[in-house]
């Protein structure tokens, strides 16, 4: 259990810069002390205490502004940078060595049944108001960039941005986008429906013949 506190605590101060010592990283960082207090309700829901479970994640939440549901699965030195309004769903799973900043949902779309929220992998970064939503893997040492909504799975080694997400970096090349030739999702549908008026015009005028 120490082990784990110290390599938590070390975490802290390898990522965050203005962190001053282990004693103020312990005390007073909501992250650190949502993690500890995730790994309690872990406990519990591990062992089917289901109501001391939510007690304890509940009352986290209350305390640090970062709600990490009991049933989340979460790997080795997690940090989360500031953390308020930090959500994560009963399904997550997070790898090590994630890096989460403040206003994150680690949630579902609520059409999913079974395994509802993501799976993070190794060295992720997440960063500020970012979204993932849905039953789907972000890949290692993936980065998520402030306020992107992620839909859909993210390859290994990327960069994501954007509503929705899309990736613009992989491997360390950048992935050129079209920003001109951008379908229209409008024109699409009324170009489907003008194609199905037609053949149905054409029905009608072979009956009548």
């Amino acid at each position: 259990m120490f082990q784990r506190l110290k390599e938590d605590i070390k975490a802290f101060k390898d990522r965050d810069p203005a962190a001053k010592s282990s004693l103020e990283i312990f005390f007073l960082y909501p992250g650190f002390k949502a993690i500890r207090m995730y790994r309690r309700a872990h406990f519990y829901y591990k062992h089917n205490l289901m109501f001391l479970a939510r007690f304890v994640s509940q009352k986290a939440a209350r305390k640090t502004g970062i709600e990490i549901h009991p049933g989340a699965t979460i790997g080795r030195r997690l940090v989360i940078d500031h953390g308020t309004g930090i959500v994560i769903g009963e399904t997550t799973e997070i790898g090590d060595d994630v890096l989460i900043y403040q206003g994150v949902t680690l949630g579902g779309t609520g059409k999913d049944v079974g395994k509802r929220h993501p799976t993070i992998g190794n060295n992720v970064m997440i960063s500020a108001g970012a979204k993932v939503l849905g039953p789907f893997k972000i890949g290692d040492n993936s980065r998520v960039a402030a306020g992107a909504v992620v839909l859909s799975e993210v390859p290994p080694n990327s960069t994501v941005v954007g509503v929705p997400a899309r990736v613009v970096r992989q491997d360390g090349k950048r992935v050129a986008l079209d920003q001109i030739h951008i379908p229209d999702p409008v024109k699409q549908k009324m170009d489907s429906l003008e194609e199905r008026i037609l053949q149905l015009e054409g029905l009608v005028s072979a009956k009548g013949e």
